[in-house]
């Protein structure tokens, strides 16, 4: 019985890691799947980071994303521009951040209302959703203004990084709330 558990245990640890890879996968393609806006490009990077959290946990969630990020950064082009450490200085990497830490606040509430229902769901993408605009935005903002030049005001910032982008991300948030469930059933978590 013991030895049992422990290939059962194992063969968990195993699809763990094989799910961690495959968001990490899924999140470098979404970032090659966009809408072109000005100034924030609209990619399906957060439909998977969302995904993430969700479907992995808080904790596996956003280390499935930070390894997207630290992929990038090692100078794999898997952001929407390339890669490699300068693209810190892209306008772009907070909503890069943003996604980690939206991950993982996505996961945690969802690991805290014990429920996948799409209401609780959606909230905890909603909420994931705000913690990336709150670091992209404020990314944007401070990079143009402060390195790299281009002077930009705060109301160009929410118009062209929030209100043209937020309709299209609360939809792949709903649509990440209603996969939710149906993918959690699909690979037994």
């Amino acid at each position: 019985m013991i030895r049992g558990e422990a290939a059962l245990a194992g063969g968990s640890r195993t699809k763990e890691m094989v799910l961690f890879g495959l968001f990490t996968a899924l999140i470098a393609i979404g970032a090659f799947i966009k809408i072109p806006v000005p100034v924030c490009p609209f990619t399906l990077q957060l439909l998977f980071t969302t995904l993430a959290g969700l479907i992995l946990g808080s904790r596996n969630g956003a280390c499935s994303v930070g390894l997207y990020v630290l992929l990038g950064l090692a100078g794999v082009p898997v952001f929407t521009e390339g890669g490699g450490p300068s693209y810190i200085f892209q306008p772009t990497f907070g909503y890069l951040i943003g996604f980690i830490a939206g991950a993982w606040l996505t996961g945690w509430i969802s690991e805290r209302s014990g429920d996948f229902s799409f209401g609780k769901t959606l909230f905890a993408n909603l909420a994931g959703l705000l913690v990336v605009y709150l670091f992209g935005m404020v990314y944007v903002y401070i990079i143009n203004n402060f390195y790299l030049g281009t002077p930009i005001g705060i109301w160009p910032v929410v118009l062209y990084c929030f209100v043209l982008a937020v309709p299209g991300d609360i939809c792949l948030c709903i649509l990440a709330a209603m996969l939710a469930s149906r993918l959690k059933r699909a690979i037994g978590k």
